[in-house]
């Protein structure tokens, strides 16, 4: 039984082809999950939250408790016109500010969200053949030089590679056939939080034009607007609002990253000193760059962490990565989880009741899920469940270690 984490698991509500019932035999307590079906900007109704609230913890069929409990939204997306920082974004923030009023008189007080532009997170491939036959999601910077120089073809960018690289990409889009081509489209532009959708590249073309005068100190400010006007509301509601880290954590496609690393989120805890502004702390966000101290990020962050994300990734030289297994990869897991524990047991003596919320992120299409079509890339069950139980015995040998 985790003694220092609410066990979460990711839910896309009820066309997820794993079912709440799946989630309870995995063993977690809580669900992650939100209103996709609500299109970004517009209020999350306080009808439509207590109707997701009642399916995920109330059984109808056998009309008992369900044993869970909606513990955290991932996410309350941006609209676009605040990260770009548009006349009309106070429109937007006061929907969003509604929607964070409406969920926490509903209790669901922890609320994920990112600021990342047009693309929640970019993968190049979404079925990466791992050596015992497992598939894994892999970010390949080549396959993403391909994309940008001869799909895309966004204006000046040869100058933003070495000649190496592109020479690199010049020789992978030749081999690359009219299927792989539309494959490698279609895996980049499926970065849509929680709908399945791909971008159309035309669609993601205009969108692009629009960051052209958009660098990372206007998108820092445009940030620390939307936290001035949305933090002092979240806290006098006692919610806490956790921002995700970019995903990969480097500029892609010109657009700027500003959630990468320990300056950018000493950055964003900044802005308004609130309890209510705080981190989703992504082990496999960050991890991509190996400067990217994570325990010490923790020690010293620890006290913004809001909700956790653990996951590995496989780094390599030119900062490709792959997604390993939880306690695999170039992140040294035991070390996280030890300095999580010893945060948790900081808080816990200031807040008796303190509960940290983590969910094992992602997992590698293994087994009987070889065989589905799964509608959201990485949230396969058997994955996540081999990751949870890892992580969960993890926690136990560290935690019974410490007494």
């Amino acid at each position: 039984m985790s003694v220092s984490f609410l066990q979460t698991w990711r839910w896309y509500g009820p066309s997820d082809v794993v079912s709440l019932d799946d989630i309870l035999q995995a063993g977690a307590k809580g669900v992650v999950t939100a209103l996709h079906h609500i299109p970004v900007g517009d209020v999350w109704t306080i009808e439509e939250i207590k109707k997701r609230k009642k399916l995920i913890e109330w059984d109808e069929t056998r009309g008992k408790s369900r044993n869970l409990k909606w513990s955290v939204v991932e996410s309350v997306n941006i609209h676009e016109s605040i990260k770009q920082g548009m006349p009309e974004r106070d429109i937007f923030i006061d929907r969003y500010i509604q929607t964070l009023e409406n969920l926490a008189d509903c209790g669901i007080k922890t609320i994920c969200y990112n600021f990342m532009p047009i693309l929640d997170w970019t993968r190049t491939d979404l079925a990466y053949e791992l050596e015992d036959g497992s598939k894994a999601l892999r970010f390949d910077v080549i396959d993403l030089v391909v994309f940008d120089l001869f799909i895309l073809k966004r204006e000046g960018v040869e100058k933003e590679y070495s000649s190496e690289v592109i020479e690199k990409a010049t020789e992978r889009f030749a081999s690359l056939n009219v299927d792989e081509k539309e494959l490698l489209q279609n895996n980049i532009l499926a970065g849509v939080p929680g709908t399945g959708e791909v971008i159309k590249l035309e669609d993601f073309r205009k969108q692009l034009a629009k960051y052209k005068h958009i660098d990372a100190q206007v998108l820092k400010e445009n940030l620390k607007y939307f936290l001035g006007r949305v933090i002092p509301e979240a806290e006098k509601r006692g919610a806490k609002m956790c921002c995700h880290p970019d995903d990969p954590p480097y500029s892609i496609f010109g657009l700027p990253r500003i959630i990468s690393n320990e300056a950018d989120l000493d950055y964003l805890t900044s802005c308004v000193d609130s309890p209510s502004n705080g981190i989703t702390f992504c082990t496999g966000s960050l991890g991509p760059i190996a400067s990217n101290d994570l325990p010490a990020m923790i020690k010293r962050l620890g006290h913004n962490i809001h909700f956790v994300h653990l996951r590995n990734v496989q780094r390599q030289k030119d900062g490709s990565f792959y997604e390993d297994e939880h306690l695999g990869g170039s992140i040294d897991m035991y070390a996280v989880m030890l300095a999580l524990i010893k945060e948790v047991k900081m808080r816990k003596q200031k807040e008796v009741d303190f509960v940290l919320p983590m969910r094992p992120d992602h997992g590698h299409q293994m087994l009987d899920d070889l065989n589905k079509q799964l509608p959201f890339a990485g949230y396969s069950a058997i994955g996540r469940l081999k990751g949870l139980a890892e992580l969960r015995g993890l926690e136990m040998g560290i935690t019974n270690s410490l007494e």
